[in-house]
């Protein structure tokens, strides 16, 4: 991977503010450390949001709520305490799920937004993929976000409206060697959020999914095989990596008004699909 593509991993642009979510209260999964959830949480709070933070990682959870809480407190804000909650939750127990939803409720007054955002990677050969692994990519990434998106509208329904956004992934889309578990469970998501919509318009929740492509950041850039990568980024007709940045305006954009007559929907942050 060259140098360039670790820097833009890193190199957020800067992003006037629009108020677009002014006085939103927002949930959020995996949101701690330097991935999409922290980016997006950070983007919520430029756009005027109160956002809970949760993560199963509770040293990272920490980490991530003290920096933005110190970023609003820099700017000037007198709530920066309030804007900020966080919340240790495993997506993979429904117990922390319902639990988070109410813990994030209590903090905030109230709900007006739920991002999906967790998701467990795996990459291997069909052929070698051991049972118990398939169970763990299906039961994070799918059903994390089953549990998230029923909680959510049962939350969100009750209160009388508002919005969920999935997080999905190119792959769900795209044929990629070694990626079977990881492709079937994200695919999985874009139908479990076009049924979702379907039941949370009668009671006024649009949900709607994030599509990305590869965007690099630094816990990715640890994990993740650098070959792989880079023939992932081979193939953006952009020619780099997308920022985690650039995702988290696509989460703003389906969760703020500009988005009030999208429902079901799939918001691919690529240069193609397949």
């Amino acid at each position: 991977m060259c140098e360039s593509d670790v820097h833009a991993a890193r190199d957020a642009r800067a992003r006037p503010a629009h108020g677009l979510l002014r006085g939103k209260r927002v949930a959020i999964t995996a949101a701690a450390g330097t991935g999409i959830g922290a980016a997006t949480a950070q983007r919520l709070l430029d756009e005027g949001a109160s956002v809970a933070l949760s993560d199963r990682h509770e040293g990272r959870l920490r980490e991530t709520a003290a920096r933005l809480r110190d970023a609003l407190a820099r700017d000037g804000d007198a709530r920066a305490d309030r804007r900020v909650a966080a919340f240790p939750c495993d997506v993979a127990s429904s117990a922390d799920v319902e639990r988070f939803v109410d813990e994030a409720s209590a903090a905030l007054g109230g709900l007006d937004v739920f991002v999906a955002n967790a998701g467990l990677g795996f990459a291997g050969a069909l052929a070698t993929t051991r049972d118990e692994d398939w169970q763990r990519v299906l039961d994070v990434s799918l059903g994390g976000a089953f549990r998230c998106v029923r909680a959510a509208l049962r939350a969100l329904g009750s209160a009388g409206g508002g919005a969920i956004v999935t997080v999905s992934s190119v792959t769900a889309r795209r044929a990629e060697r070694g990626q079977t578990a990881y492709a079937a469970a994200k695919a999985g998501v874009l139908a479990l959020t076009r049924c979702a919509a379907v039941e949370g318009a009668e009671v006024g929740v649009r949900v709607n999914a994030v599509v990305p492509t590869v965007a690099l950041h630094e816990q990715l850039l640890r994990v993740a095989d650098a070959r792989h990568l880079d023939a992932m980024i081979a193939l953006q007709p952009q020619g780099r990596a997308a920022r985690v940045d650039e995702i988290a305006d696509a989460v703003v954009f389906l969760a703020s008004d500009l988005s009030s007559y999208m429902t079901g929907e799939a918001l691919s942050v690529s240069g193609q699909h397949a």
